[in-house]
């Protein structure tokens, strides 16, 4: 559900699972045409999981910007009605023709994997797995889901927010992760590496996990540079973050272009490129970008590499997947 430009399906991949990905955006929908990624082109809401007989997990991620810190804020000052709407459901109530009441329509989509999870519930061929990933504001939401779920039979991980650079991802990145499954115990993927904090050298920490990557050991920039943050830190919008090429990525967003490149000198450098920010969210060097707003695409979708942590912590390779299912 809601699958971009492929984060989750590059994971899956990689992992040996066939996946189909539901998706509304033509330029999206161009990249993955581009990638080879099996799609559906649609709205979600359009479709059930009677569309997919055989799928036997649900994931996704539905869009953020309403949740984000960065956008409006409607979905965050609808929390309470969203909870609300998720309480209805798991009493029976088809809520679809009620979302009206939220500011932008958008909000009402975070609704939507409940949704097709109790509708596969009642159809008799519930999933098997379920992982779902968002914005940090969206974990209230997810612990409503996980009171839903337990109460229908499935093992939910109580849900978490995960920090990318402790899974290898050299840009920091903080996502609310909900995992639940049927017939086994969900869990959440332990780190593998540091948690990045600054001024904190990469070679101090627990010792049972790796270093951190920095922006250095993806890209290929021959000189080191500095990246100074399009948005202000500390609530001061004149207060740009700065980080070095030896430390990892900001946040990669639609606007990632914004962001300003120097050099160890102050001379301008060469923002990053729309393949470079792709390296950063840990996507295949020279995956197959196409269609209108890349850089959006990027800054939407979920880092490859996290979500194949959290798919094979909660599935595995898929040949034990299909052992232990």
């Amino acid at each position: 559900m809601f699958a971009g430009p492929g984060g989750l399906d590059v994971a899956a991949r990689d992992l040996g699972y066939e996946v189909t990905g539901i998706e509304y955006d033509d330029d999206a929908c161009a990249t993955r045409t581009e990638a080879r990624l099996a799609t559906l082109q649609g709205d979600v809401r359009d479709f059930g999981p009677h569309k997919f007989p055989n799928a036997t997990v649900l994931a996704g991620g539905p869009p953020c910007q309403t949740f984000t810190v960065a956008g409006g804020g409607a979905g965050r000052r609808a929390l309470d009605e969203v909870i609300g709407f998720v309480k209805r459901m798991a009493r029976g109530e088809d809520v679809r023709s009620k979302l009206a009441v939220l500011d932008d329509e958008r909000t009402g989509l975070v609704l939507e994997p409940l949704r097709w999870a109790l509708e596969a519930l009642k159809d008799g061929r519930p999933y098997e797995a379920i992982v779902l990933e968002q914005v940090p504001a969206v974990l209230p939401v997810w612990k409503e889901y996980r009171e839903v779920l337990l109460a229908k039979g499935y093992s939910v991980a109580m849900p978490q927010v995960l920090h990318t650079e402790q899974y290898g991802v050299p840009q920091t990145r903080r996502r609310a992760i909900l995992v639940a499954r049927l017939n086994a115990e969900a869990k959440l993927p332990d780190p593998t590496h540091r948690l990045y904090r600054k001024g904190v050298p990469r070679d101090q920490g627990n010792p049972d996990q790796k270093p951190w990557v920095p922006m250095s050991a993806v890209l290929d920039r021959s000189d080191a540079f500095e990246v100074i943050s399009n948005y202000g830190t500390g609530g001061d919008p004149k207060s740009r973050g700065r980080r070095t090429s030896e430390e990892p990525a900001f946040t990669v967003t639609g606007k990632v272009s914004r962001n300003r490149v120097v050099g160890t000198d102050g001379t301008e450098l060469p923002r990053f490129s729309e393949s470079e920010a792709g390296l950063l969210q840990t996507f295949p060097g020279g995956y197959p970008w196409a269609g209108r707003a890349v850089a959006q695409q990027i800054g939407n979708a979920i880092p490859p590499l996290l979500g194949k942590a959290v798919l094979n912590a909660v599935l595995g390779p898929a040949d034990r997947y299909a052992a232990d299912s």
